[in-house]
């Protein structure tokens, strides 16, 4: 039997791959009334309600309790699991995992040191490594040595969700809405961090396609695109901008809208690329 893979609600994957693990989901509030990630808000009511609502919304991390539901589970059908999280500087969410493993000797917790997409091709890979047997004290360890070669970069509309989410400072946002600036962010040591800044999105995309040809990316690993809002225009319009960078190597590439938590700190209007690195492309 495979080791189980469970994730939290802010590690984005595309449908066909999140549907192979376990999702402990965060809580998004609009004013007094809260939401569980994905179950009961969805992504495209959540982006109009983000779009409508004056005030930014509340997330809150996953409970110990709803960890430990799970793991009971698991535990009653014999199973065991590694949880990939949210880095551990971004949210408690990591801590409530590692507080509700304590007496499940069955279960391993791995602090992805990244987000979204960046934490969704961790679990995408982790998937991987479980169905080829690998056992559950190993797998835990070679994830843990794998999420460094992992990049992320992203273009998002503004800085201000970040700021005010307590996720950036407010000294690196500053001017991030002026003149047309699109920001381009990374996370790195599992915080994020500001890459640059571009003057319009077609600067901004040109920032991205150069981070990712300094990486190098390895096609043999998993990659994903995200968006976030209700179009996924800007993500069209950088895929166009970039079929330098995978014409060749993959047939399609993968997008997925990314999840509520993370909307609520990115904004509308961010377009996010995860993948393993190779080294520079020639």
């Amino acid at each position: 039997m495979s080791v189980k893979i469970i994730i939290d609600s802010t590690v984005d994957m595309s449908e066909k791959y999140s549907k192979k693990v376990t999702i402990v989901p965060l809580t998004v509030s609009f004013g007094e009334t809260d939401y569980i990630d994905g179950v009961t808000i969805d992504k495209q009511t959540f982006y109009q309600k983000l779009v409508a609502s004056k005030e930014l919304p509340k997330t809150s991390q996953a409970t110990p309790d709803a960890f430990i539901k799970v793991f009971e589970d698991l535990q009653q059908k014999g199973e065991e699991a590694v949880v990939i999280t949210v880095s551990s500087r971004l949210s408690g969410t990591y801590q409530s995992a590692c507080i509700a493993a304590e007496d499940f000797p069955n279960i391993r917790v791995v602090d992805s040191m990244n987000v979204s997409i960046a934490s969704g091709i961790l679990a995408e890979y982790a998937l991987r490594c479980a169905a080829n047997g690998m056992g559950l004290d190993e797998l835990a360890l070679h994830l843990c040595q794998k999420r460094d070669e992992i990049g992320l970069v992203a273009m998002v509309d503004t800085l201000e969700y970040l700021r005010k989410g307590g996720r950036i400072s407010g000294a690196a946002a500053l001017a991030g809405g002026v003149l047309n600036i699109k920001p381009v962010v990374t996370c790195r040591d599992g915080e994020l961090a500001v890459l640059g800044k571009a003057r319009g999105s077609k600067k901004a995309n040109n920032l991205l396609i150069e981070q990712i040809r300094h990486d190098g990316v390895d096609f043999s690993m998993p990659l994903q695109l995200g968006y976030t809002g209700l179009s996924d225009e800007m993500l069209r319009q950088y895929i166009e901008d970039s079929q330098c960078l995978w014409k060749g190597h993959v047939a399609t590439l993968d997008c997925v809208q990314l999840s509520s938590v993370i909307g609520t700190h990115a904004g509308p209007g961010a377009v996010a690329v995860a993948y393993f690195k190779s080294g520079a492309v020639k």
